[in-house]
C-alpha cells in the first residue's frame, strides 16, 4: 500500500547518504525500458507483496497529516500526538471497486516487471509489521550483489570466420553471466517480431543485403541499454566489423573494457568452415575432420551451408583482413589471441586476460 511504501522510502533516506529511492515508478515495463534507456538503472530493486484483501483494507483506513504529508492508518500506525490526530484527514475516496480494479492492473503489470528487473528484484512480504518490513529492506539493499565477474564487463571479440567467436563468447557468458550478443542474431530477432524496425530490416536479411550501420547501430544500442547488459555486463561478436562501425559505437558510448582479436591462418578457416555441416533432424552439428558423423544414416542427410562454401569464405576473409589492421589501431590494448588450439585452450587463455590487470572501469 501507498502509505508502507512512503514510510520504508522515508527511513531508508534517513539510513542512505548516497544514491537515490524510487517510488510510484516504473509501474509497467515500458516505463522501465525506458528508464533504462535514459540511464536510470538501480542496483536493487524491492517488490513489496501482500493479499488483495489486505491492501484493500488498509487502503481504506488511511489518514493523511496536512501540516507533514505524513500518512497513518486507524490500525496500524497512529499517531501519539492528540493534535495530530484531530487534523488527520482521509485520503480522497477511492471506492473498493476501484481500488480492485487498480490491484487487477497491477496484477497485468507485475508480471513484466519481475522479469525486466529479475537479476536484481526481492519480493518482500508486506503483511507483517512495518518495523520488520523496513529491516528486510534494508538488509537487502545493504547486501551486495555476488557475481564471479571482476567488474561489468564489456567485452568486444573480433576474429575471422571459424574462429570460434561464437563458442567462446557461450563459454563467457556461461561462467560470469554476463549477455552474449551476436550481432547476427540479434537482427534475426527484431526482424521476426512485428516492429517497425523488424519491417524495416526484414527485406535487406531475406535477400543477403547488408542491413544499413544506422539501423544495425539502433538496434543494438537499445539492446546495450537494456538492465541485464548495464548490470551483468556483455560480450558482443559479429560487429563492429569496419572501423566506422567501430567509431559509431564509441560515439554512442559503449566502449568496451577488453578486446580480444582471435588469430588463425586462412587455411585454418578454411578447413574449419568448409567441412562443416548440421543434422536437420537433430539440428546437431558436424565437422569432417574433428567431428565426423556417427553413423552412415547421419552423414546421408547431413547438410551443408551454402554460406560456408569456399568461394564465400575467401570473399569474407578479404574483407575481414582489409579492416583489421585499422581496428587494431582503434584498440591499442586488444589482447590476441592464437585460436589455433583447442577451444578450452582458448578460453583458458581468453580468461586469463579477461579476469587479470583488473582496472576501475566497471
Amino acid at each position: 500500500s501507498v502509505f508502507r511504501k512512503l514510510h520504508v522510502v522515508y527511513c531508508l533516506c534517513l539510513f542512505c547518504v548516497q544514491g537515490w529511492v524510487l517510488e510510484g515508478i516504473p509501474q509497467t515495463r515500458e516505463e522501465a525500458l525506458s528508464l533504462q534507456e535514459a540511464g536510470v538503472a538501480p542496483n536493487h530493486v524491492v517488490l513489496l507483496e501482500a493479499p488483495d484483501a489486505v491492501l484493500i483494507e488498509r487502503s481504506q483506513g488511511k489518514r493523511i497529516d496536512p501540516v507533514t504529508g505524513d500518512v497513518y492508518h486507524v490500525t496500524f500506525i497512529w499517531p501519539e500526538d492528540k493534535e495530530v490526530v484531530q487534523r488527520l484527514e482521509r485520503q480522497k475516496a477511492v471506492s473498493e471497486e476501484q481500488l480492485v480494479a487498480q490491484l487487477m492492473q497491477h496484477h497485468r503489470e507485475v508480471h513484466a516487471l519481475r522479469k525486466t528487473y529479475r537479476n536484481c528484484l526481492k519480493g518482500i512480504d508486506a503483511d507483517q509489521p512495518h518495523v520488520d518490513v523496513f529491516d528486510q529492506v534494508l538488509t537487502y539493499i545493504l547486501s551486495r550483489h555476488c557475481s564471479v565477474a571482476p567488474h561489468t564487463p564489456r567485452v568486444l571479440l573480433f576474429g575471422p570466420p571459424g574462429s570460434g567467436k561464437s563458442l567462446q563468447a557461450k563459454l563467457i557468458s556461461q561462467k560470469y553471466n554476463i549477455v552474449n550478443l551476436c550481432c547476427g542474431e540479434l537482427l534475426e530477432a527484431v526482424s521476426a517480431d512485428a516492429t517497425n524496425m523488424g519491417e524495416l530490416i526484414k527485406p535487406y536479411l531475406e535477400s543477403g543485403q547488408q542491413v544499413p550501420d544506422s539501423m544495425v547501430l539502433q538496434i543494438l544500442t537499445e539492446r546495450l541499454s537494456r538492465l541485464d547488459c548495464t548490470t551483468r555486463g556483455w560480450v558482443l561478436h559479429g560487429f563492429p566489423r569496419d572501423l566506422e562501425q567501430a567509431e559509431k559505437l564509441q560515439e554512442s558510448n559503449f566502449i568496451p573494457s577488453r578486446v580480444f582479436f582471435l588469430e588463425m591462418t586462412d587455411d585454418v578457416a578454411i578447413e574449419r568452415v568448409t567441412l562443416r555441416s548440421i543434422d536437420p533432424v537433430t539440428g546437431e552439428r558436424y565437422h569432417s575432420l574433428y567431428k565426423p558423423a556417427p553413423s552412415p544414416e547421419v552423414q546421408t542427410r547431413l547438410q551443408f551451408n551454402p554460406k560456408d562454401s569456399e568461394a564465400q569464405l575467401l570473399q569474407q576473409l578479404k574483407e575481414y583482413w582489409a579492416n583489421d589492421s585499422s581496428l587494431q589501431d582503434l584498440y591499442p590494448e586488444a589482447v590476441h589471441i592464437n585460436a589455433d588450439q583447442d577451444p578450452h585452450t582458448v578460453f583458458e587463455s581468453l580468461e586469463s586476460r579477461l579476469v587479470g590487470r583488473l582496472q576501475n572501469d566497471s
